[in-house]
């Protein structure tokens, strides 16, 4: 059980968990999921970490059939600029792999954004906290479980 599912878990909230064959050539983990899963790429959300400043990190979460708008994403953090993290900084401060981060259960609980996008979807899918593993879960829970914001940081 990943620190997502338990998250989850222990906030009580509805959730399913779906998991698919992961293929270790596959160009894009959130396009794969999407496919594999036969769910519509706006549905489905890949979890970003950026970099505002020299230390401090953010998370983005946005639809995988879009990008994280980085100057959206700085207006939203009230900063001039943010650059994506570095993959070592991702993965220590996160416990997550590439391809496995969850918004959910982090190691260190970091200011998350969810594109505006997500409230459309009764449900929407984002990473279980491995490669092959999505949670489906409500926007609004989402929000509540990240202590996050929505706002619209994607093009």
């Amino acid at each position: 059980m990943t620190p997502a599912i338990r998250a989850a878990k222990r906030a009580k909230i509805t959730y399913t968990l779906h998991e698919y064959s992961h293929d270790p050539q596959a160009a894009s983990y959130g396009t794969e999921a999407a496919e594999k899963l036969n769910l519509p790429a706006q549905q489905v959300f890949k979890t970003l970490v950026v970099q505002i400043g020299d230390r401090e990190l953010a998370v983005a979460v946005v639809p995988v059939s879009g990008q994280l708008d980085l100057k959206a994403m700085a207006r939203e953090m009230q900063v001039k600029k943010v650059k994506m993290a570095e993959a070592s900084q991702v993965e220590k401060t996160t416990g997550y792999v590439l391809g496995g981060v969850s918004p959910l259960g982090q190691k260190k609980v970091l200011p998350t954004v969810i594109d505006q996008s997500a409230e459309v979807f009764p449900t929407i899918h984002v990473s279980g906290g491995k490669r092959g593993l999505e949670i489906e879960l409500a926007p609004g829970d989402l929000v509540r479980l990240t202590k996050g914001r929505l706002a619209m940081i994607s093009k």
